[in-house]
């Protein structure tokens, strides 16, 4: 943790999906022991939750301030951009956490499921990059972006397939982005893909399913995921590992090596063998 708290203490960090989950644990590790100002995120049904992730954080001697934000909504997320860089100057860390899941057959999803999974998971990154990057390239503070994606991001299951595809194009808008810092001249703006393993999130209970069609397998996918918490780990220990590595300048952030490390080697080596992918039980199986 040393390292960590050399590089991040005292910056301000901008945190999205931050009421719960992940985005919660990595909001507290950051002000309570690495001795950041936080600005959690999150939609209005939310607020409660978030608002009281910030009232913990203020109690207990750390600095966090609540933010009602919308992330599909480009304007709301620059205004939350601008807000920050105005009330706090330049913004250390920016965290585009937030996500949502759907389950079923993709027959079956609902158009507005899909454009739910979407209008979040990926337009809420670019919303993300496209409202703070200007200010982070501008300053001459060092600065990181993480991006959450998945270990979904390097695998492809069934019955999760919107989910599934916007993890696939968060890393691939996170590889192009950190090229294109490189080329913009942004050597003070470090970009990382952080695709953590099973985390311990209200994220399958806040799911969809299906309205028709098969129901069943929707809901069947759904306790399967459930029973994926048995043996997640924590938010505060997925957010220990997540900065200790971005101290470290690592661009892939894993949470749990041995699966998510041998998730990607199976990947490179199915594409390789051009080898068609088999129905998988589970996206964090090893």
């Amino acid at each position: 943790m040393g390292a960590s708290v050399e590089v991040f203490s005292g910056g301000t960090a901008v945190i999205t999906g931050a009421g719960a989950g992940i985005g919660a644990g990595l909001g507290r590790h950051a002000a309570l022991s690495l001795g950041m100002r936080v600005v959690l995120a999150d939609v209005d049904v939310d607020a409660e939750a978030v608002e009281e992730t910030c009232a913990g954080i203020v109690r207990e001697g750390g600095r966090a301030s609540a933010a009602v934000v919308d992330v599909s909504d480009a304007e709301a997320v620059q205004g939350l951009a601008d807000r920050v860089v105005e009330e706090f100057g330049p913004v250390r860390m920016l965290v585009n956490n937030a996500g949502v899941q759907q389950f079923g057959y993709l027959w079956d999803v609902p158009v507005s499921g899909w454009e739910r999974v979407v209008s979040v998971n990926v337009n809420g990154v670019f919303h993300g990059v496209r409202a703070f990057m200007p200010h982070l390239l501008a300053q001459s503070e060092p600065a990181w972006v993480l991006n959450l994606a998945s270990i979904g991001a390097v695998r492809a299951w069934p019955l999760q397939t919107p989910y599934i595809m916007s993890k696939h194009a968060v890393l691939a808008l996170t590889e192009c982005l950190h090229q294109e810092v490189a080329l913009a001249g942004g050597s003070h703006v470090r970009v990382s893909a952080v695709l953590p393993g099973a985390v311990a999130s209200r994220i399958f209970d806040d799911a969809r399913g299906v309205d028709g069609g098969d129901r069943g397998a929707a809901e069947a996918e759904r306790e399967a995921m459930f029973r994926v918490h048995e043996r997640a780990i924590s938010p505060e220990e997925a957010a220990e590992t997540i900065f200790r590595q971005a101290a470290d300048g690592e661009f892939y952030i894993v949470t749990q090596p041995e699966s998510v490390l041998g998730a990607m080697r199976d990947r490179a080596e199915q594409l390789v063998a051009r080898r068609a992918p088999a129905p998988a039980r589970s996206r964090f199986s090893e």
